[in-house]
């Protein structure tokens, strides 16, 4: 197949006009669900939040988050990947504005469903939006620049939390109540921008010459029907849900998720117990996602290089899960700070190899519905270990003992991609 005259040019084109705006808007998504965190350490007191009714709220987002997510993606599939997005960031904004009105832990638990609802399938549904734009040799590195937003939300989002804590009493309103309102601003104007900048295919990317949409458009048939033999064989929707390989995937996502999921919302709390400011905490919480961004950023890019998929997930979620287990070892800030910060690179930098592998497994006839599975069913851990750590933290006192869990979740995952390497590699 002959190439345009610069296929590199043409790559790094549709990446910054396409990457950077998913990655922005999924910061957001990131911020206005784990925000919570910042906001407990205000809201809790002023709503009657106990702990465990705390870590309960947290985690139920993935209840409604899991039911959701499959059928949002099937959408995107029929209506468009520009509607449908715009659609999630719009409702997500709303929601997440709303919950600065929560009254009681009822209303709370109450918009923490909401959201989980609003926002079910933009993750899998920009998974799958990027494979309609990049061949699988692109793919670990513009996945991981677009998961990259997960990192940058705590780099981002930390200390922007903590300085609008500080809004106590403006109109008459808490601080916590500002940081809900002004972190969900972003999402509701990006979901109408989202309708005139998204491109749902090559095919109607008018910003791209004809010969550049003819030929990617082929490239990427071409890259699909290369990986046809050693995917997962086109089979009926329902057995999506029970293929066993699928499953596996799931299995070394909910590893991932959970981590950044749970410790986005309790890492704040754990950093603060230490008796640091407010702004101190969020200062401080941003220090592992900085490192967890320029570990996905190179690790993405040698696992595409390398071609190499399975240890670039096992590595470092073996490295994520020592560090959970040696904060037993320590009660020094620096110290925890240090394994904290090892955690997240170790739970970040697998994002984009993980779905560069996940995409390589699944044919287009079933990589709509499947890959909103396996995040969907990756996700699900999040409610149970969410609330196991407050109910462990409220029962013993020990943040080392509470994620545990979470530790023993991130090693079985580990040990489980090992099982998923491919029949043979693709030419």
């Amino acid at each position: 197949m002959s190439s345009p005259p610069d296929e590199a040019a043409l790559m790094r084109r549709v990446g910054w006009r396409l990457v950077p705006f998913l990655l922005i808007a999924y910061l957001f998504a990131v911020i206005d669900r784990v925000n919570i965190g910042f906001a407990s350490i205000q809201m809790n007191h002023d709503i009657g939040l106990s702990r465990a009714a705390f870590g309960l709220a947290g985690g139920v987002f993935f209840v409604t988050y899991f039911v959701f997510e499959v059928p949002s993606n099937l959408v995107l599939q029929k209506v468009g990947a520009s509607r449908w997005l715009a659609r999630i960031m719009i409702t997500w904004g709303m929601v997440a504005g709303a919950t600065a009105f929560v009254t009681g832990p009822n209303s709370f638990l109450a918009m923490r469903l909401l959201l989980g609802v609003a926002e079910a399938g933009f993750f899998p549904g920009v998974i799958l939006f990027l494979t309609y734009w990049f061949p699988s040799h692109y793919r670990a590195r513009m996945m991981g620049l677009f998961v990259l937003s997960v990192p940058a939300s705590g780099i981002v989002g930390s200390p922007l939390s903590g300085l609008l804590l500080g809004t106590e009493g403006w109109l008459g309103l808490h601080g916590w109540q500002w940081m809900f309102i002004f972190e969900a601003l972003p999402a509701f104007l990006m979901g109408i921008v989202a309708l005139f900048w998204l491109t749902d295919g090559p095919a109607s990317a008018k910003w791209l010459s004809a010969e550049e949409r003819t030929w990617l458009a082929a490239h990427l048939e071409a890259d699909r029907a290369r990986f046809a033999a050693t995917a997962v064989p086109k089979m009926p929707l329902w057995q999506v849900l029970t293929n066993p390989r699928v499953l596996m995937l799931t299995l070394v996502c909910s590893a991932t998720v959970t981590i950044s999921a749970v410790l986005g919302i309790w890492q704040p709390i754990i950093i603060k117990s230490f008796g640091v400011t407010n702004l101190g905490a969020g200062l401080l919480n941003a220090i592992p996602y900085i490192a967890a961004a320029i570990a996905m950023v190179l690790w993405g890019r040698h696992s595409d290089r390398t071609r190499e998929r399975v240890w670039h997930n096992a590595i470092p979620m073996f490295i994520a899960t020592a560090a959970m287990l040696a904060t037993f070892l320590t009660n020094n800030l620096t110290i925890v700070m240090g394994l904290l910060t090892l955690v997240m690179v170790g739970t970040y930098a697998c994002k984009g190899p993980f779905w560069a592998l996940a995409t390589e497994a699944l044919p287009a006839s079933i990589a709509a519905a499947a890959i909103a599975q396996i995040n969907a069913l990756g996700s699900l851990p999040g409610f149970f270990a969410s609330y196991l750590i407050g109910a462990i933290k409220d029962a013993t006192g020990s943040y080392p003992l509470a994620i545990t869990p979470i530790a023993a979740l991130c090693a079985t995952g580990a040990i489980a991609v090992l099982f998923l390497r491919p029949k043979a590699t693709p030419a």
